[in-house]
C-alpha cells in the first residue's frame, strides 16, 4: 500500500491537544498510523511546541511534551526550501513549502481561507474533508 503524505497546521495540532474527543485527534491518530506518514520541519515542531505552551491553552506540562514526543517519533523530517508568498498569512507559508518537499497529498488546516485550494499535487482541506475522504464511516 503506498503511504499518504500528510501536512499538518498547527491549529489542527491544539485541537487535538485541547480536544481529545475531536476530529482533530481523529486527523492525528490517522496520520501516525501506517500507512500515512506526516511530514514536518524542525520550524514546524518548534511553532507546535511553543504554540502548544502557550497560558491561554492551559495545556499541562507532562500531557504538552507526551503529545510533542510522540509528534517528534511518528513524523518524518523534511527541508523545505524557500518558496515566494503563497499563503494570505505570511506566517502559513512554511505549511506550503513543508508540503511542496514532502509531495504531500493533503495539507490539513482548520484556515483554508490562508491558503489556496491546491498547490502542486497537494489537497488543502479541513480536517472534516479529510476524515470524509479517508475514513468516512469515522464521521457522524
Amino acid at each position: 500500500m503506498i503511504a499518504l503524505r500528510l501536512v499538518i497546521d498547527t491549529n489542527v495540532v491544539v485541537s487535538a491537544a485541547l480536544r481529545p474527543e475531536g476530529l482533530q485527534r481523529t486527523v492525528i491518530l490517522l496520520a501516525m498510523a501506517k500507512p500515512a506518514r506526516w511530514y514536518i520541519p524542525e520550524a514546524i515542531f518548534t511553532e507546535y511546541a511553543t504554540v502548544l505552551a502557550r497560558p491561554e491553552f492551559q495545556i499541562r506540562r507532562s500531557l504538552r511534551q507526551q503529545f510533542l514526543q510522540l509528534i517528534r517519533n511518528r513524523t518524518h523530517l523534511v527541508v523545505p526550501s524557500r518558496l515566494s508568498q503563497i499563503t494570505a498569512d505570511p506566517a502559513d507559508n512554511i505549511f506550503v513549502e513543508c508540503a511542496d518537499a514532502a509531495r504531500a497529498d493533503y495539507l490539513i488546516t482548520g484556515n483554508q481561507r490562508h491558503f489556496p485550494k491546491f498547490w502542486k499535487n497537494t489537497k488543502i482541506i479541513s480536517s472534516r474533508e479529510f476524515l470524509a475522504v479517508i475514513a468516512p464511516h469515522l464521521i457522524l
